[in-house]
């Protein structure tokens, strides 16, 4: 599969692309900096690519911690097409940029990786809570990031996830300020999107769950929380690359964080009520 041609079609040479299919040419043409809000409607996810001699643990971690890693694709072994997500869909271009993982580091943050594609590598597409901030917004909930246009703020926590083989460390959550009566609705409203995080896991007291400083997030951009708000927590996908650098794995390749795969899935098919 690795000779496989890379697309040099962007979505002004084809007014007639879907919203997705046109974001993801933007990423193959290097016209993309960010997806937040890019293609409304449409399901974005997070990435992991391992070796196949790690990917039945690494699958087994996702199947076991279903809140942080929710598996809404997978790759065949080799091929970067995934069907499912999109029929001209490649993983290896179809992404803003991507982080290159060597021994549990970070050594690269290419925009393709189209140089470091092997015929053993298996892509997981794991479920984003961009999802669900459709939900929040079509119901009015202000959602502090996107006002601001910057990266959600993700902390890693003292929440242990179930390990499976070499994989086991905290869960990453994300967070979102809301003012109480706000809170309970977005809990009402995420809950019924299991396969994007679902509900929060948990609510105010970061300090419970191992966040010393909601001004400095691990991963994303800060966002003020006002006196008359609380901050509230879910699972993140970017919890892999927080297990991946504590497993110290030789090889792996994901997404920079909040810098997504745009899919062809409707957010709304996703919803179970």
């Amino acid at each position: 599969m690795t000779g496989l041609a890379r697309t040099e079609t962007t979505g002004r040479d084809r007014p007639d692309l879907s919203p997705s299919v046109a974001a993801r040419h933007a990423c193959r043409n290097g016209m993309a900096t960010h997806t937040a809000g890019v293609a409304n409607g449409f399901v974005q996810g997070n990435l992991a690519i391992l070796p196949e001699k790690l990917a039945a643990a690494f699958h087994r971690f996702c199947q076991l911690n279903p809140k942080p890693c929710p598996i809404i694709g997978m790759s065949d072994v080799g091929d970067p097409r995934i069907p499912a997500l999109g029929l001209d869909l490649d993983i290896r271009t179809d992404l803003p940029r991507y982080r290159i993982w060597r021994d549990g580091e970070i050594v690269e943050e290419p925009t393709d990786i189209m140089a470091h594609w092997r015929d053993d590598l298996v892509a997981f597409v794991l479920g984003c809570s961009f999802s669900f901030e459709e939900a929040l917004l079509e119901e009015g909930l202000p959602i502090r990031h996107i006002e601001r246009d910057v990266r959600v703020p993700m902390f890693r926590t003292n929440i242990a996830c179930s390990p499976a083989g070499p994989f086991a460390g905290p869960m990453v959550v994300t967070m979102r300020p809301f003012k109480p009566a706000d809170a309970i609705r977005a809990i009402q409203i995420t809950s019924r999107f299991p396969s994007v995080h679902g509900a929060p896991v948990h609510i105010g007291l970061p300090q419970s769950i191992g966040i010393a400083d909601l001004a400095k997030p691990d991963y994303g951009d800060p966002v003020p929380v006002e006196a008359d708000e609380i901050p509230v927590f879910w699972a993140c996908g970017v919890t892999p690359q927080s297990v991946i650098a504590a497993a110290k794995v030789p090889f792996a390749i994901t997404h920079a964080p909040g810098l997504m795969l745009v899919t062809d899935l409707r957010n709304k098919a996703l919803a179970v009520l």
